[in-house]
């Protein structure tokens, strides 16, 4: 069942977008948890909003990590939801994350491995066999434990992020599959706080951006 009291932060919406704060937990389609899902939410909030008869299109351009809360775009229209998949495609489409990951990190950085994932496991490893996985990152901040992390992400491979700082001895807080020190009930450190694309039909630029929550561990941090 879709529980419609989960509210999702509808950060724009036009005849053609509709962008939206992916909560922490909620995967971004229908899996076999047949837990609620951030695109069956979507649809039903539209067909209520605007009374609509019958099924209700909403396109995925992209993708979330169910543990992973930010920024997300849904295409209200196959021919944007065309044209933005093609933006993902040539890497116009930009994705920013924040990360907290264990230990200090150089300054600045470009990590390029290939990842190959497990479909049995749903597990990523770095493998000669993979697909190019690339990602710009920069040190924000270092508490003598942790490193605060902004990360332009060039590639969208499945869990790239978690899996190239972790092969790095640096794993995300919090990242339960691809970190051995996290504890029961941490929450992982990963947020996609700022996406940048041209507006499928306007063709303007349009980027979107959320503040950092401001739960454990991100108040380790005062930025």
């Amino acid at each position: 069942m879709v529980d419609m009291n989960q509210k999702i932060n509808i950060v724009y919406e036009d005849n053609h977008l509709l962008i939206v704060e992916k909560p922490i937990n909620v995967p971004v389609q229908l899996d076999s948890s047949n837990d609620q899902d951030l695109l069956t939410i979507l649809k039903s909030y539209l067909k209520e909003k605007y009374n609509k008869p019958g099924n209700v299109y909403l396109g995925l351009v992209h993708r979330l990590d169910r543990p992973v809360g930010g920024i997300m775009v849904f295409a209200k229209t196959s021919k944007a939801a065309s044209r933005l998949s093609e933006q993902v495609r040539n890497h116009t489409f930009k994705k920013f994350y924040y990360a907290i990951v264990e230990g200090k990190v150089k300054e600045k950085e470009t990590l390029v491995d290939k990842l190959i994932k497990d479909s049995r496991t749903n597990i990523s490893y770095v493998s000669d066999k993979g697909k190019e996985a690339k990602l710009d990152y920069e040190l924000v901040s270092y508490n003598s434990k942790y490193s605060l992390v902004r990360i332009n992400l060039k590639t969208g491979r499945s869990h790239q992020i978690r899996v190239q700082f972790s092969s790095r001895n640096h794993p995300l807080f919090g990242d339960q599959k691809y970190n051995k020190n996290s504890k029961v009930g941490d929450q992982i450190a990963l947020f996609a706080y700022e996406i940048s694309f041209i507006h499928p039909i306007k063709k303007e630029l349009m980027t979107f951006k959320l503040d950092l929550p401001t739960r454990k561990p991100w108040n380790l941090f005062n930025i």
